[in-house]
């Protein structure tokens, strides 16, 4: 979805969507990063942390009610007010009876031009959590969690089927014509990797539209894709159209790739120590 400047709004489109979703047979549904507002780490403004909010709180108790009158679990990506001067990116999943089944918040925070997460982010601190839902077990992870083969790896360990990563992605203006396709390429070919290392499906949840000044803003360029478990995308979006994708996620195809793909049963365990080392001098 594209996002607008009234938090009112983008929750009343996100709940609009939420209900097409469901009329279409979904039964897990996942909105794009910081959803209730546009990007606003785009500059670094202390006044803008009064879009945070506390979980539980007014985006979680609105989600709660349409989970619950839907029968559908909901990944609903938050900017969480902890306490004063501790704030997080959360990512909050909410069962098909209304209860808030628990949160996950953002492990790796980014700081890159148009990308000042550091400034409002504290690093998560909940490691990375997987969820029981009436139809799955699933690991919401968040945008700059999915270049990390690492948290995949974990997710994926702790029993996940499907890993979510909402997302806030896009273009800078000066980078597009040159290194945009490369980009794109990239993001979609490192979650499919883990698809592929871990015999899951991935889920990449992405916004569209042009957020920002002509020359300094960010073009989010959609693409949310669904992956399989050999990373074969089965189901793909458009760069400049909202829209809504609906997949089967088949849990006996995990089954059958991890049978002849057997990378988990394969892992040496006994040798990965330096794994947990910055880097190996």
């Amino acid at each position: 979805m594209a996002c607008s400047v009234d938090p009112n709004e983008n929750v009343a489109k996100a709940e609009w969507r939420i209900r097409e979703a469901a009329g279409k047979g979904a039964q897990i549904v996942c909105l794009p990063e910081l959803f209730r507002s546009q990007y606003f780490c785009r500059e670094e403004d202390a006044a803008l942390f009064d879009l945070a909010e506390p979980v539980p709180g007014p985006t979680t108790e609105t989600f709660s009610r349409l989970a619950a009158e839907l029968g559908i679990t909901l990944i609903a990506s938050v900017f969480e007010r902890r306490a004063a001067g501790v704030y997080h990116n959360t990512a909050v999943v909410i069962g098909p009876d209304g209860a808030l089944l628990g949160t996950y918040r953002k492990m790796h925070i980014p700081d890159d031009p148009l990308y000042y997460e550091k400034f409002y982010f504290t690093p998560g601190d909940l490691g990375f959590r997987c969820f029981d839902t009436p139809h799955a077990r699933i690991a919401p992870l968040i945008c700059w969690d999915q270049w990390y083969p690492e948290a995949a790896r974990v997710a994926s360990l702790g029993g996940a089927q499907t890993l979510f990563y909402p997302t806030a992605i896009g273009w800078h203006p000066s980078e597009k014509a040159e290194a945009g396709a490369a980009q794109f390429d990239a993001w979609r070919t490192i979650q499919r990797s883990h698809a592929i290392a871990n015999g899951v499906y991935v889920a990449a949840v992405n916004r569209i539209g042009y957020e920002g000044p002509p020359e300094s803003g960010l073009e989010f360029w959609g693409g949310s894709f669904v992956a399989d478990p050999f990373g074969q995308i089965v189901a793909e979006a458009s760069h400049d159209r909202e829209e809504t994708l609906i997949v089967e996620c088949d849990p006996r195809r995990i089954e059958e790739t991890r049978r002849n793909w057997p990378f988990l049963r394969d892992r040496r365990v006994d040798a990965y120590g330096g794994i947990l080392q910055r880097l190996i001098d």
